[in-house]
C-alpha cells in the first residue's frame, strides 16, 4: 500500500499525492537544493528556498514564481481528521484556587515579568502548603487577593496579560 500526502500550496490550492507519484517523479539534482524537472514534456527548474522539516513547510522557486507548500502525511490526515489540532496548546491567563485556603505568601507583582515556573504565591490548604508556579511566561495584569486572605474554591487569585 502507497502512502498518501496533501499538499497545500499558498494556502489556496490542494492535491492529493501517492508515493508512487513522487517516486515517477522526472527531476534531476542539478545544485545542492535546485532541480530541473520535467513534467508532461515542459521543463521547469525548481529550487527549495527555505525548509521547516519540522512544520513539514517550504518555499519552493518553480520559473521564478514561489510557492509555499505545506505537505501532510498519513499521521496528519488522520489527526486532522480527527478534529485535534497538533501542537496547539491553550494559553493560561487567570490562575485559581483549586480549593478553599487561606494566601501565606504572594511573590510577584502587579507589571511584573515572570517565566515559566516562577513561584507567584503560596495557598494553605488542609494544612499544607501549595505553591503556585507560573504556568508561562508573561506578565502579571492583576492580582486579586492579599496575604492573610480565605479563597473560595475557584476563586481568581493571579490574572496574566
Amino acid at each position: 500500500m502507497s502512502n498518501s500526502y496533501k499538499l497545500s500550496v499558498n494556502n489556496t490550492n490542494t492535491f492529493d499525492l501517492l508515493e508512487s507519484d513522487l517516486i515517477n517523479l522526472d527531476a534531476v539534482k542539478v545544485e545542492q537544493s535546485k532541480f530541473h524537472v520535467l513534467k508532461n514534456h515542459k521543463p521547469y527548474t525548481a529550487e527549495i528556498i527555505s525548509a521547516d522539516f519540522i512544520s513539514k513547510k517550504y518555499s519552493v522557486k518553480v520559473n521564478n514564481s514561489i510557492y509555499e507548500v505545506a505537505i501532510e502525511g498519513a499521521l496528519e490526515l488522520l489527526i486532522n481528521g480527527l478534529g485535534i489540532e497538533r501542537g496547539r496548546t491553550k494559553v493560561v491567563n487567570a490562575i485559581k484556587a483549586p480549593m478553599p485556603g487561606l494566601i501565606l505568601e504572594i511573590n510577584v507583582k502587579v507589571g511584573q515579568t515572570v517565566k515559566a515556573n516562577d513561584s507567584l504565591l503560596i495557598l494553605e490548604a488542609m494544612k499544607m502548603e501549595n505553591s503556585f508556579l507560573s504556568p508561562r511566561d508573561g506578565i502579571i495584569k492583576a492580582i486579586a487577593v492579599e496575604i492573610g486572605n480565605a479563597v473560595n474554591k475557584g476563586q481568581l487569585l493571579i490574572e496574566f496579560e
